[in-house]
């Protein structure tokens, strides 16, 4: 229970940033649902991973499954920001 509240607040703490730096600057641009979904991403990002880490616990396949993880991540996360396959999610 203590990992999920650190990694609650962790994922919506880094989205604090943004928002911050949207209340001084008009060159960002993320809205309210933006960082909502922002926040859960990063949150689910860290649910998988610690669930990862029991699951996988020795495993020879722990450190690459976990950075094919974030990779799949990351991808997503720049195909919603910006559309890089141009895919429909990214509202293109």
């Amino acid at each position: 229970m203590k990992k999920t509240f650190l990694t609650l607040l962790g994922s919506y703490g880094l989205m604090l940033i943004p928002y911050i730096g949207s209340q001084f600057s008009d060159g960002e641009g993320w809205s309210l649902s933006d960082l909502i979904i922002g926040g859960i991403m990063l949150f689910g990002l860290g649910m998988l991973l610690q669930w990862l880490m029991v699951k996988l616990k020795g495993s020879k396949w722990r450190v690459p499954v976990m950075i094919a993880v974030v990779l799949i991540f990351l991808l997503i996360w720049a195909e919603l920001a910006v559309g890089i396959f141009g895919t429909p999610l990214a509202g293109s």
